[in-house]
């Protein structure tokens, strides 16, 4: 037996227990991997209340994670027993040991910790798919980043300086805007305090940014569109704040033929040869200190409830582990 957290229906942090469960066995194109870290992210809260439909029940969840390969299945190439690796996916993270399809897994250089990789595969992965591959950033360009003092916003504003773009961002305090700008945002606004669209049209002399990454929803739109120069794109990456209501298309055309995208994560890293370049390119800027990953909070596995309450509550800031 191992433990683990599980759920057993969706609703606040109290319904994640900590428990055992038998101990897992990798099949055919699996591998079995005992955690040294977990990795804390705002997906687990919306598999937790129900927002996002958890894929059965009883549910472990937890997206990201980094260990040990300790058993691998038949017909397994991706790794070998011994090797370090880390992966983010969509639930079962948060326990001692999980199993998951080896395709999935990428190995750690050396260098790089678990706790580390625990603390960047999602992230970072998301930010590198968003800078890289949705809107490529390149040097000169503006751009918005909402949420700049979060898990992902940190990761991103370092690499997008790196870029050459100047970069924008909103925080909710005057202690997370001076932790953005110490990683790399250029100006940063406080939403509680300031009008998020006067101060990007302040800021750009009028002439608003190339793109808005967008991971709060519900209270930064519409206003994410009125950031944006004509053409501009508003990738819309999470809901940190409720979902955006429908949106009738006439409005992009309304405000300058927007482009518009939903994109996730999981689309992206979908083929193995993706999911490969994707890691590899993160580890580099980690390796070369373009990105530095400073893990603000470390919890317990068994205290996931204590860690969901500081993360509903904003109460955290960059990046957080769980550990078994």
């Amino acid at each position: 037996m191992v433990q683990a957290i599980r759920i057993e229906a969706c609703g606040g942090p109290e319904v994640m227990k900590w428990t055992e469960v038998e101990q897992p066995k990798p099949g055919p194109g699996e591998a079995l991997v005992r955690h040294k870290a977990v990795g804390l992210n705002f997906i687990d809260v919306y598999f937790r209340t129900g927002l996002y439909k958890a894929p059965s029940m009883p549910l472990i969840p937890g997206s990201e994670g980094a260990g040990d390969v300790i058993a691998v299945g038949e017909g397994v190439t991706e790794v070998a027993v011994g090797d370090r690796v880390a992966y983010a996916t969509t639930v079962g993270a948060y326990a001692e040991e999980r199993v998951i399809a080896a395709d999935r897994l990428v190995k750690v250089p050396d260098g790089i910790s678990y706790e580390t990789a625990a603390a960047m595969m999602l992230k970072g992965m998301t930010a590198r798919y968003l800078l890289r591959r949705t809107f490529r950033v390149e040097a000169g360009q503006t751009i918005l980043f909402h949420a700049a003092a979060g898990g992902v916003g940190l990761i991103a504003c370092q690499w997008a300086n790196h870029l050459g773009a100047t970069v924008i961002g909103t925080v909710g305090s005057e202690e997370k805007a001076a932790l953005a700008k110490a990683h790399g945002a250029h100006h940063t606004i406080n939403y509680r305090t300031e009008n998020f669209v006067d101060r990007v049209k302040e800021i750009t002399n009028g002439e608003g940014v190339e793109v808005v990454y967008d991971s709060v929803g519900k209270d930064t739109f519409p206003g994410s569109l009125d950031c944006l120069k004509p053409l501009g794109m508003w990738a819309l990456f999470g809901q940190s704040s409720g979902t955006v209501p429908p949106l009738d298309l006439g409005i992009l055309a309304q405000k300058g033929s927007l482009f518009a995208t939903r994109p996730t994560l999981f689309t992206y890293v979908a083929k193995r040869d993706d999911l490969v370049a994707t890691a590899n390119e993160l580890f580099d800027v980690v390796k070369s200190g373009v990105a530095k990953i400073e893990i603000n909070q470390t919890y317990a596995l068994k205290d996931a409830e204590q860690a969901h309450r500081d993360l509903e509550g904003r109460k955290t800031t960059g990046t957080t582990v769980l550990i078994p």
